[in-house]
Order: structure tokens, then sequence, then C-alpha cells
């Protein structure tokens, strides 16, 4: 049999085969539901859902084919008694042509003892071609039903923000894409914080897809996204389990949180947004709403339309909106002679070149998300200059904080100052015991000074690798305030045991940088400032521990405050040494104490 004659056998015989992927509340620690996703027969060449999908794409049955899939996933889910929301993909397409209304799915949506409010539609990516005015009053009806609404894969595409902006839905679903790494990836990890800023603008609820490892679920938990999805949670079964498995509560009930991978917040005040300039034709007001037409469909990648008079933007037109209106019967034989002042929005975002980017930001968010997908409109003295895009918008602001975080100390390519306050400051706001460690090298000016600088860096950057080596990168945090002064905080419970190999470690490297005769004398003697002939010591490593209580401090400054003086104390010690605070515990109960 052929590709299309085993579509039909399928088709005309209802075999496939439903399996149920959970989806798990990250805050309670339990499964809120399942996606339903569809499989062809086992020994079918159409099992894979892609191969199945693509034939009755190819041969024009795509709308039996899932009104079949709404039906036996629904089936399925009934039967299978499973717990929570049933979240039951369906595409624009599939909507339009009725493939929900079909005797066998409508027998199910109707059931009594099935109630609507445990049925979730995923409205799929639509063609970028598609008009959207149909899909939304088709997804709206849905929702004046009972049911509610999720948006799948947000992130695979433009329209996707669209969508989310003409759909209000109840859940949004990040594409996998952005959660795959995202414990080493700072690009995805402000992508995600962004896509979060506007969700709770919206009232939306977001749902991590993807999510395939220990490290990649406490990122997203730690981050309070509310749902999770992912073969970390749970693979897609004929019968999943009907809670989360002995490994995820694990997770949940840990008391340490994830260390992010390097960000730092910049100033954007200095960045202006004239990189986003995109130049674009415009049109005059008393232009045909057909010319306007016309203009957009010579320029696909468009995302709106300016509306300029005398060099001056009096209004922008939104293409999706536009293309809307002239998909419906007789609206080009009505309006298509009209000026394209009626379609305008006459009034858009309009800001000067120099603008900065977080100035435009802030303009962008004031707007409203209703207005995110127009953009905005630049001018220079009030001229007319070009658009801009808010995904442009967003994806500036994304470069410009992993540009920030890359470099927050150009010798180490540690994160400095800001992003160790923000980390001490959710150890604290966790409410468990941690380690907070200032380390410090002892008789490094002179050192620096005899020297030179390149040697003096040399020591710096193994300084700066000892201490993340013999760090949990999971767990424990490694920051370079500045120069020779650096910060660690540690949530392993074997914190002093990693302070004395760093210690031993610096030790062992320094001697390998050093002359024989210079480590037989413990040091070496040069200049001073005033010319005198002086002895110096060879530099050591210093390590002061407080041990964080929970309570203990009310923010990140006392924390600092005391490491400083514990450093201090360290400091007193000849040679590398550890000097750990006696008035308080950490992690792992080690007796504190002082110790060379």
């Amino acid at each position: 049999m052929g590709p299309r004659d085993l579509l039909l056998d399928i088709l005309e015989n209802g075999t496939l085969q439903a399996v149920f992927q959970p989806i798990m509340d990250l805050r309670a620690g339990q499964l809120i539901g399942y996606e339903g996703l569809i499989r062809g027969p086992s020994d079918s060449p159409l099992h894979a859902p892609i191969k199945l999908l693509t034939t009755a794409e190819q041969f024009g049955l795509s709308a039996r084919l899932e009104s079949l899939c709404a039906a036996t996933v629904l089936d399925w889910f009934i039967k299978r008694a499973l717990p929570g929301r049933l979240f039951l993909n369906v595409s624009p397409l599939g909507l339009l042509e009725g493939c929900l209304k079909t005797d066998a799915v409508q027998a199910r949506l109707t059931r009594e003892d099935f109630p609507r409010d445990r049925i979730v539609f995923e409205i799929t990516e639509s063609s970028p071609k598609m008009a959207l005015a149909p899909v939304v009053e088709a997804v709206m009806a849905l929702r004046a039903q009972g049911f509610q609404i999720a948006l799948d894969d947000l992130g695979e595409g433009f329209s996707s923000l669209r969508l989310w902006s003409e759909l209000q839905p109840d859940y949004v679903k990040i594409d996998k894409h952005f959660v795959h790494g995202i414990h080493q990836d700072p690009t995805k990890l402000q992508f995600i914080r962004s896509i979060q800023q506007i969700a709770e603008n919206g009232g939306a609820r977001l749902i991590a897809e993807g999510i395939e490892n220990r490290a990649e679920f406490q990122v997203i938990k730690d981050m309070g996204i509310c749902f999770g999805q992912g073969y970390f949670i749970g693979h897609p079964l004929d019968r999943p389990a009907h809670s989360p498995s002995q490994e995820v509560l694990e997770c949940m009930a840990s008391a340490q949180i994830c260390v992010y991978p390097h960000t730092r917040k910049i100033d954007a005040r200095k960045n202006q947004s004239r990189k986003l300039l995109i130049e674009a034709p415009s049109v005059s007001p008393d232009a045909m709403s057909e010319e306007v037409l016309n203009v957009l469909q010579a320029h696909p990648k468009l995302h709106a339309l300016p509306v300029v008079k005398d060099g001056v933007p009096v209004g922008l037109i939104n293409r999706g909106m536009l293309i809307d209106r002239f998909s419906r019967v007789y609206t080009r034989e009505l309006y298509g002679r009209k000026p394209c002042a009626m379609f305008m929005d006459s009034a858009p975002l309009i800001v000067d070149i120099k603008t900065s980017v977080a100035e435009l930001s802030q303009l962008v968010v004031n707007k409203g998300k209703s207005n995110f997908a127009d953009g905005y409109i630049f001018t220079d003295r009030r001229r007319y200059m070009g658009v801009g895009s808010s995904f442009d918008l967003m994806q500036e602001i994304t470069r410009m904080q992993i540009q920030a975080a890359r470099y927050a100390n150009p010798l180490t390519l540690l994160p400095g100052n800001v992003p160790i306050s923000e980390h001490t400051e959710r150890l604290l706001e966790n409410k468990q015991a941690f380690c907070a460690c200032y380390a410090d090298l002892d008789h490094f000016k002179p050192f620096n000074d005899v020297y030179g600088y390149r040697k003096g860096d040399e020591v710096i950057q193994m300084t700066a690798n000892l201490l993340s080596v013999h760090c949990d990168p999971d767990m424990d945090f490694v920051g370079h305030i500045g120069g020779d002064d650096f910060f660690i905080l540690f949530q392993s419970t074997d914190w002093e045991q990693r302070c004395r190999k760093t210690l031993d470690a610096f030790d062992s490297n320094l001697a390998r940088m050093l002359s024989a005769q210079i480590l037989a004398d413990g040091g070496y003697v040069a200049e001073d400032r005033r010319g005198n002939m002086e002895f110096h010591s060879f530099p050591a490593l210093s390590i002061g521990v407080v041990q964080v209580a929970p309570g203990r401090f009310a923010g990140h400054h006392e924390v600092a405050a005391a490491a400083t003086e514990v450093k201090k104390m360290a400091k007193r010690t000849p040679g590398s040494s550890l000097y750990v605070d006696k008035r308080s515990s950490a992690p792992g109960r080690e007796q504190p104490r002082v110790a060379a």
C-alpha cells in the first residue's frame, strides 16, 4: 500500500494511538494534567507523528486526520480516567475546516461526566499567509463554550507573538529550544525572563516545554515559571503515572537554588535605539487602500506601513490587520478605492532616533501589549526616518545583557558585583544555610610591581580558575569583585574541604611560577616607593568564611560586610589560610575553626 492508502486505512478504521505526557505545577509539585499526543499504528510506516501529519497534508486529508486525532485523544483520556486537564492540539487550519465539529468529536466534548473546563485547546503556529481574524473568532467561540486556550511553541516565529496578543490565552507554552541547555545559556535565560514579564502583564500562565534533565528543571523552577513539561518530568506514555517520579519530587524538595549562567544588568540608557531602524516605504493618508495592500505584498517582511504627510508620520497600518480585512468577502470591492487613513492607527508610538534602548523599551511597555505587534516609527527632528520592530527591540535588550554578562570581569570573565549581590539575595530569600567566602591575595601589590602586570594577571587568572574548579558549578557561585578580591557562595556541604583543596592547589601552582631561591627564602627583596630595599613575602591566598544561617542577615550588604571582616582575620595568619566565623552554622554542620 502507498502512503495515501495507508492513511485512508487509518482514517476509515480509526487505528490511531494516543499517548499522554504529564504537565507539572512547579510550585506545588503536582501534576495538573497531560498533553495528548498521537501516534500511527505501531506496525505502520506512518507510526511517527511527523510522517502522519506530512502525509495528510500532502494528500489534502489534514482536517480528517485532525478530527480523528481529537476524538482518539479524548476517548483514550476518558477511558484511562486520567486526572487533571487534557491539553489537546488543534491547528488554526483544522479549526477553520471544522475538525472539532464532527459527530465523533462533539460526542466526547459534550459528555456530562467530563467538564469542559478540563479541556485546554493548544493552538499551534499558524501559516504566515493565514488571516488571523477567522482564527481568533473560532478560538473565542471555544472559550465561550467553557474551554480553556493555550498557545503552543511560543518563540518559533513573530506570528506567535501576535497570536498571543490577539487570543489572550490562559496558557502559553515556551518552545523547547529556549529550555534546552538553559542552565548554560544566558541568552535563553534572558529571553524567557522577557517572556515572563509579558505573561505577568497579560495574565497568562507559562508552561516550559522540553525539560530534559535536573539542571534545566532547577533553573526553570527557580525562575518562577508556573508549569513544566518534558522527559525529566515524564515521557509520553499510553498509561502515564498520576504523580511525579521520586527523582522529580526530590528535586522539588531540595533546599538548594541553582546558579544561573552569568548574567548582569547593564546601563541601556547609553545605548541608542538607532540600530533598530528599518528603512521602510511610506504612504500618504490619501493613498488608496488597494495601493497599500500592494506595497505590503511587495515587502513581505514589513510588519507595518507608516502613513506620512509632508514628511511627518501621522499613522501606522498594521500588516496583519489590513490583510485580515481584505481577506473578507467584498472588502476589496467596498474599500479598495477608499483612502487608507480609515485603516490606520492615528496614535502610533513615534520615537526620536536618539531615544535610548531603555527608554524605548519602557515606551513600548506603556503602549500596551495590544500594540506590541505594531512596533514604532522612528523620526529625526520630527521627520520620518523608518520603522522598528518590538521583536527586534526584545532581541537587542537580550543581546546587550548577554554582552555585559560575558565581560562582567574582562580578565577572568567571572560575574562581578551586581550578580554577586543578586545571587546572595536569592540565597537569603531561600531561607537555607549557606557559606559566604571572601578570598583575597596577600602581598599581591609588591609582587605585581616587581614582576609586572602580566605575571600579576597570571596569578589572578590562576586564582579564579582554582576557585571555580573546586566549586560545584550547579550549587556554588564564584564571583570576581575586582583586582585580587573574589567572593564565593557555597551551598555544598563539603565547603571546608573545597576551600582547603583550593589553598593547597594555589600554593602548589604558585611555587611553579617562582624561582627556587625565592621559595627557599620565603620571599624576595625589592625597592619600596621610597627607594629603600624591603623584604616581601610571596603571594598567599586568604579565605574568610561567614556561615549564614536563615534570618541572620537582612540583605546582601550585611553579608558582604561580615565577610569582609572575617577576611581580615584570615589575613592575619601568615601564608595561605582559612578563617571560619564561629558565630553561626552552615551547610554540612562542620565545626567552625581557624585553620592555616
